[in-house]
């Protein structure tokens, strides 16, 4: 009589309904040939920035999933590689609907690497659904560490590094973001956001009002591969940079 499958693998089977899994009696999960999901660390501003071993991802991966595609040719461009795999986008418009399409390529034996416009997949980029789906199916994942723009913008604030803790993007209304602020108010370890340079100056006249006009703040711009660092207090946002910025 053959096996019946475990709850785990139906489980893992509601959780990727457009994934089927091949389930054979008498083997082991450990026993079906998958790929590898590997998430890369691109360049925040510099391209020679990039890994070595970035590159030879970009050139060997038989799928690349990119948040922009025209972002990754100016990039391979420039480290002298070609994706000799396919390559797809994956954004956040896309991301539901394309990662069944991901996990069973993955399940076939492809090593899919996922890389962003900038930074690490996942974190505030497409990805986690991806790395979700592909633990639940039973499909190895790794990465290849790369430049961090929340590292470095607390290594160069000159806050306290020792706690902290990232925010990613407050939310988009004004009350929405309040309340977000608010419940933060009393937090006392560093605090790393991200934010739109179109938003800034809101978000920062937010942080006055609900966290106050003397906690320091730091904020990083970038445009290519020129970085302009400024520090500033909230106050920037009321008061202007003059008065309270140093560059």
């Amino acid at each position: 009589m053959a096996a019946r499958p475990s709850r785990i693998l139906r489980r893992r089977a509601a959780f990727i309904p457009a994934c089927r899994l091949k389930i054979s009696a008498g083997r082991d999960d450990a026993d079906v040939a998958t790929g590898v999901l590997v998430l890369a660390g691109t360049p925040i501003g510099d391209p020679a920035d990039a890994s070595p071993r970035l590159a030879r991802e970009l050139a060997s991966a038989d799928v690349v999933a990119a948040e922009d595609t025209r972002r990754l040719r100016r990039l391979t461009r420039e480290l002298g590689v070609e994706p000799t795999g396919r390559v797809v986008s994956y954004y956040d418009a896309n991301e539901s609907s394309r990662t069944p399409e991901l996990v069973e390529a993955l399940l076939a034996g492809s090593r899919v690497l996922v890389v962003t416009d900038a930074g690490m997949p996942s974190v505030s980029d497409p990805g986690y659904r991806l790395v979700a789906a592909a633990v639940a199916a039973g499909v190895p994942v790794t990465a290849v560490p790369g430049p961090s723009a929340v590292l470095t913008a607390l290594a160069v604030s000159g806050l306290p590094v020792d706690r902290f803790c990232f925010e990613g993007f407050l939310p988009r209304k004004a009350g929405e973001r309040a309340r977000r602020l608010a419940e933060l108010a009393a937090e006392p370890r560093t605090m790393v956001f991200f934010e739109a340079p179109h938003r800034l100056a809101a978000a920062l006249a937010a942080m006055a009002d609900v966290l106050g006009d003397d906690r320091p703040s730091s904020s990083r711009r970038r445009t290519g591969s020129r970085r302009r660092w400024r520090r500033w207090r909230t106050c920037w946002a009321t008061t202007g940079p003059r008065r309270c910025a140093a560059s």
